[in-house]
């Protein structure tokens, strides 16, 4: 078994968080992808951000989570009460609005043993990209999630742009009661779709169960280092996958950057020109 990561911020802050905790018998591989703030400052971390702060401080609660027993529900929850209390330490006396409350997309793998081919147990939250590449060339996407979200999205940037609105920031102006409004919904959400503060329910995470035959190599991604595929079109996920394995995920993220760099500014359609991109490859010997 052997493991390789890559996270890049794409300008400022990097809120995304990548960790593989490894123990006797098994492994556990955590992806975050913090989701941009909606809000007009920050409240915990001046610097660094608010959403760069939940995913690091979630990493750690959750590394010491996993340290104990419990379902995976259980797990997350705890990890999310922890965080919840310095939160809320951190912010008293201050009136913090719901949509400036932190939120991340988690997908998080645990890599059981099996006889003759381990185990992979998903809990998904929000849109990270798991693939799994196997020794017969063949590519499964362990978790086939639309975000539903992305496709209100893209309607408003069209809608933006039928009026000549093309600017990043005049774009982001114009989206924002939407985008606050979503982010308020998320939060409050009685099943969470994605990683929050103080979920109002149990988290309505997606689960899978899967066997890795020895060869085969597992992709653990960020949606902005799946842009490679979308929406950039640069791969299908299939070659993404195989080029992860060929070239390595540095290259990969080189690759990225000198896409979105030879495109500029104000081309395509997103509220972010660029994003955070993270990925984690573990190969099974």
């Amino acid at each position: 078994m052997g493991w390789t990561s890559v996270s890049s911020g794409a300008g400022g802050s990097n809120e995304d968080y990548v960790a593989v905790y490894e123990r006797s018998g098994f492994a556990d591989i955590v992806v975050l992808d913090g989701a941009s703030s909606v809000a007009q400052q920050n409240y915990i971390d001046q610097d660094a951000g608010d959403v760069n702060w939940f995913v690091r401080r979630f990493g750690t609660d959750f590394g010491a989570a996993l340290a104990g027993n419990g379902s995976q529900e259980q797990l997350v929850r705890r990890a999310v009460d922890a965080t919840r209390a310095v939160f809320e330490e951190r912010t008293a006396g201050q009136a913090v609005p719901v949509y400036a409350w932190p939120i991340a997309a988690l997908t998080w793998i645990r890599i059981l043993p099996g006889r003759g081919a381990p185990e992979l147990i998903l809990y998904c939250l929000g849109d990270c990209k798991s693939l799994l590449l196997r020794p017969d060339g063949s590519v499964q996407d362990l978790d086939p999630y639309v975000n539903p979200q992305e496709a209100v999205l893209a309607e408003a940037i069209a809608a933006l742009a039928r009026e000549g609105v093309s600017d990043p920031c005049a774009r982001r102006a114009r989206l924002l009661p939407m985008l606050r409004r979503r982010r308020e919904e998320q939060n409050t959400d009685p099943h969470p779709q994605s990683l929050c503060l103080a979920p109002a329910g149990p988290f309505a995470a997606r689960r899978y169960s899967v066997r890795a035959v020895p060869g085969s190599v597992l992709l653990v991604m960020t949606d902005g280092f799946y842009r490679l595929v979308d929406p950039y079109g640069l791969h299908t996920g299939a070659s993404l996958a195989q080029a992860c394995v060929r070239d390595g995920l540095d290259a990969m993220l080189a690759a990225l950057r000198a896409h979105e760099a030879a495109a500029g500014a104000g081309t395509g359609m997103a509220v972010k020109q660029a994003d955070d991109a993270s990925a984690v490859a573990w190969r099974f010997d």
